[in-house]
């Protein structure tokens, strides 16, 4: 069939040319190359559609490529879209902006479905606490106590983020007086320009390894006095990808990267799936006040996502064993975001963040370690409401980053991987980090902070609560399948 319609192509071309019509060089210069294309289809063997339909064959990666724009923008509702719905997205955008945040003409979800969540509210509304957006982290052994704001910035390293993008989250926690979490890729310099850090260390200790991989407790020491470290956490697994290791290619080791990192120029680099300088809860224990120590006493502590619930029982009984705990507990439910996860891992492993932060708190109430063990939450927290909906379950503070992310300006194109990220934000092509604007979205972030927190604020008082450590189980309910509602009370017992 190609070849009898490029036959008759060709023999209207030759023709034209004969008659004189002046758009037969036209028709030669679309024609050649287009027969020239349909060779080349018929003879390679990676796609049957190219092979069986030369040209038009094209058409079908072409719309491929093309599906997630036409997805989000004429074919999703404002209440469907994954992994955030466009409601939400909007109502982010409009708080980083200050804009209208008022939804007219009533709720757009269906009140009705199944799983769906609510508060309760009180007839007899209260003054929250003036202090409501605070809390201390710092268990007996800490010597430095951390007031932390109740919303800070999730885990997001530079390299998976540009720079212009970690410059405006650090400006933004220091607009707004919250904390950035550095993730385990070590801290740069646009990690330090005033805003409070919380350094994490993964499995390969970027930032405080030696030259094997393993932990240098003296560039540890050294780094961790730095004043703007406010506390250490220890990454023991994450949401997206609990139980993954991951390898950094030797190409994309910089000489920038290569000293945040503590690791050699165009090297691989592999993060293990465990942590070396320990293999059960005892080790765990002791690497935590051996962190502790080194850091003249700072909050330290660890997150995870939830599994093996008994691992987690073996790490309580080893904190009564050696007499050591951490300040903090970072629980990420398995909808946590990230640059890029396999896809088994990303769908089907670990436990999402309200079972796991119910178990965890849970847990700790149960041995009378929460009052000095404090726990965040991560996991597609966006809204005041999502941030209450976790203070219930048992955290005392929040980490965002996918709300970050939009406030600085993603539009959820799903390039996170492929390094075109098209506003900036998880690339580090140079002409498209620099459309984003560090001073104006330093603002945006400092802005969406304020304005959700005030939504937590007005949220507690409808329901009759002075802070956020008064919301309990039965403060919230869920629609069950039979139609009934049943408070997280009655859920997560």
């Amino acid at each position: 069939m190609f070849f009898f319609i490029s036959f008759c192509v060709f023999v209207v071309i030759v023709s034209l040319f004969y008659f004189g019509n002046p758009l037969a060089p036209y028709l030669a210069l679309v024609f050649i190359p287009l027969f020239v294309l349909g060779l080349f289809d018929m003879v390679q063997t990676r796609h049957a559609v190219k092979r069986n339909f030369p040209v038009i064959g094209h058409f079908r990666y072409i719309l491929e490529a093309i599906r997630p724009e036409i997805q989000q923008y004429f074919v999703e509702s404002n209440t469907d879209g994954a992994p955030i719905n466009r409601n939400d997205r909007s109502l982010v955008y409009q708080r980083s902006k200050q804009e209208l945040q008022s939804q007219p003409f009533g709720t757009q979800q269906n009140v009705y479905e199944v799983g769906r969540d609510w508060v309760c509210h009180s007839i007899y509304p209260v003054k929250v606490d003036d202090h409501f957006d605070r809390v201390t982290f710092g268990g007996p052994h800490c010597k430095q106590p951390y007031s932390a704001s109740r919303l800070n910035i999730s885990a997001m390293s530079y390299g998976s983020l540009s720079k212009n993008a970690v410059s405006a989250l650090n400006l933004g926690a220091r607009l707004g007086g919250f904390a950035q979490n550095t993730g385990e890729g070590g801290i740069s310099e646009f990690h330090r320009l005033g805003g409070d850090i919380i350094w994490q260390l993964g499995t390969g200790y970027f930032g405080a390894r030696q030259a094997n991989g393993m932990f240098c407790p003296e560039t540890f020491k050294e780094k961790s006095h730095w004043p703007e470290i406010k506390m250490i956490e220890l990454k023991l697994s994450q949401g997206a990808k609990p139980g993954k290791g991951g390898m950094l290619p030797g190409a994309k080791v910089t000489q920038e990267i290569a000293t945040i990192r503590g690791v050699e120029i165009g090297k691989d680099v592999i993060s293990p799936a465990g942590h070396p300088m320990f293999s059960d809860a005892k080790g765990l224990m002791n690497f935590i006040g051996q962190l502790r120590e080194l850091s003249g006493g700072k909050p330290v502590g660890f997150k995870l996502c939830v599994g093996k619930h008994q691992e987690f029982f073996d790490i309580i009984e080893a904190m009564k064993q050696t007499g050591i705990q951490p300040d903090f507990i970072t629980v990420d439910g398995s909808e946590g975001g990230t640059g890029a996860a396999p896809l088994e891992f990303a769908n089907s492993v670990g436990m999402p963040i309200k079972d796991g932060l119910a178990f965890v708190s849970q847990t700790l109430e149960k041995e009378n370690l929460k009052k000095d063990i404090r726990i965040i939450a991560s996991g597609k927290s966006l809204t005041g409401f999502d941030m209450i909906r976790l203070f219930a379950l048992g955290a005392d503070t929040v980490n965002s980053a996918r709300g970050m992310m939009l406030a600085l300006g993603c539009i959820q194109a799903l390039r996170c991987h492929s390094n075109h990220c098209p506003v900036g934000i998880t690339t580090n092509n140079p002409q498209l980090v620099a459309g984003l604007h560090v001073p104006t979205k330093s603002e945006r972030i400092a802005n969406y902070h304020k304005e959700t927190l005030k939504a937590v604020k007005d949220l507690l008082s409808a329901m009759g609560k002075t802070g956020p450590e008064k919301v309990g189980r039965s403060d919230i309910y869920q629609r069950q399948p039979d139609g009934s509602c049943q408070t997280f009370a009655q859920i997560y017992t």
